[in-house]
């Protein structure tokens, strides 16, 4: 494992970023989006745009090189001015294979959208952490960063270079990453959990330490002293930043890496409860059916049901 938790969990969720279409548009015009049933991302690339989500008061207003993601499964709309009427997008994008349309003389605004797509086993970990939605405005710390991605990406859609697709999912990976660092960065107050935990600089050596290693039998004390702090005074702000003692937080990691390999290997349960510091198989299994409510046979049993559902198309 490595020592970069945030990395870890966004391998583990098999997060992948696509760019998957975009518009321009001149006058008034307005578009309005159903509800994504995953996370969708959009991009100002040129102009400004009102954008009004479902369940929200107030428009919010998107200027060049602000970023939306979008995480709740919302109807949201994009417009000239708030008080447009807006058409539905499955008619703007109708066409067969259609991605980009132009509403308009198409000369005031554009705009790139896609979506991430989470591993359907393990990904809720990342959408349940995440708000409802997030606005990354030009003017932040990461705007620089933010305004090359997006001009690159216009760039290779419009260029037909060779090998386009492939760096265009590139950039939006690196797109999206960019947006959940400046989240980090800039949100308000969040609510305690590991996303919280990850931007809490007095906490990161403990929580690199146990990503880095997580089948030592790392001791509290241990912990403390990586991050400078009384065990006392270590164990209150840990809990307090991720919503679990630090011990809990490892055995839950473990835990996630567990499920993983019982999913995806076919590696012996004895050996998966070794790799993760367990002394015994039956200490590992009672442990994995204390998280889980299932032994890790059973587990394993119904996540290759479920693999071979999914394969078949036969709905469960």
């Amino acid at each position: 494992m490595s020592a970069d938790p945030f990395s870890d969990i966004l391998k583990f969720t098999n997060a992948e970023s696509l760019v998957t279409g975009g518009f321009t548009a001149g006058g008034a015009w307005a578009i309005r989006f159903p509800a994504p049933d995953k996370i969708k991302f959009f991009a100002v690339v040129k102009g400004t745009c009102w954008v009004r989500i479902e369940g929200e008061a107030e428009p919010i207003h998107f200027g060049t090189g602000d970023v939306g993601l979008l995480t709740a499964r919302r109807s949201f709309v994009l417009a000239s001015d708030p008080d447009v009427v807006p058409i539905e997008a499955m008619g703007v994008f109708s066409g067969a294979g259609s991605t980009t349309a132009v509403l308009g003389d198409g000369n005031d605004f554009a705009h790139i959208g896609g979506h991430v797509l989470l591993d359907p086993a393990s990904g809720q970990l990342l959408a349940d952490a995440l708000p409802p939605w997030i606005h990354v405005s030009a003017t932040s710390p990461q705007a620089t960063t933010f305004r090359w991605l997006l001009d690159q990406l216009v760039e290779e859609r419009s260029a037909g270079l060779p090998g386009a697709q492939l760096v265009s999912a590139q950039l939006s990976q690196l797109l999206f990453i960019q947006i959940l660092r400046a989240h980090l960065k800039t949100a308000g107050p969040m609510s305690a959990g590991w996303l919280r935990a990850l931007g809490d600089p007095r906490i990161a050596p403990a929580l690199q330490l146990m990503h880095g290693d997580p089948a030592r039998s790392w001791h509290l004390d241990e912990l403390a002293n990586v991050c400078a702090m009384s065990r006392t005074t270590f164990a209150f702000h840990f809990r307090r930043i991720a919503g679990v003692p630090p011990l809990t937080y490892l055995a839950k990691w473990r835990m996630r890496l567990a499920e993983r390999t019982l999913r995806e290997a076919n590696t012996p349960v004895a050996v998966v409860a070794q790799s993760l510091g367990y002394t015994s198989e039956s200490a590992f299994s009672h442990a994995f059916k204390r998280t889980t409510g299932h032994s890790p046979k059973a587990y394993r049993n119904a996540a290759r049901i479920t693999v071979d559902a999914q394969t078949t198309g036969v709905h469960l």
